[in-house]
């Protein structure tokens, strides 16, 4: 398994490519520097937190999209409607939405 910092960087530029858009494109839209998109493209550093911030309210994502290692469109899709819905959530909810899951995967 990669570790975050890989996950996030790859999970970055596939963002990046899309929305096909440039490098210099991708920076300007996010409001950080092209050296820095081009350093975490190539995993040379992990992303502060206020990069990732800048990157996710640009493109209305959540930090935990980022997270999703390698996955195809349809899947991240899937996912970013699911994580939306469970910020809505309460406590209770949750963990029954957790039983449920159990039991599916049975």
């Amino acid at each position: 398994m990669n570790d975050y910092k890989t996950i996030i960087n790859s999970s970055i530029k596939r963002l990046r490519k899309l929305h096909n858009l440039t490098q210099e494109k991708f920076a300007e839209k996010a409001g950080i520097s092209v050296d820095g998109l081009r350093k975490l493209e190539k995993n040379s550093y992990a992303p502060k937190s206020d990069t990732i911030d800048k990157i996710c309210n640009t493109f209305h994502i959540s930090p935990f999209d980022l997270l999703i290692e390698q996955q195809s469109d349809d899947e991240i899709s899937v996912m970013t409607v699911i994580n939306k819905k469970l910020k809505t959530c309460s406590v209770e909810q949750l963990a029954k939405i957790n039983e449920i899951i159990d039991i599916i995967k049975k």
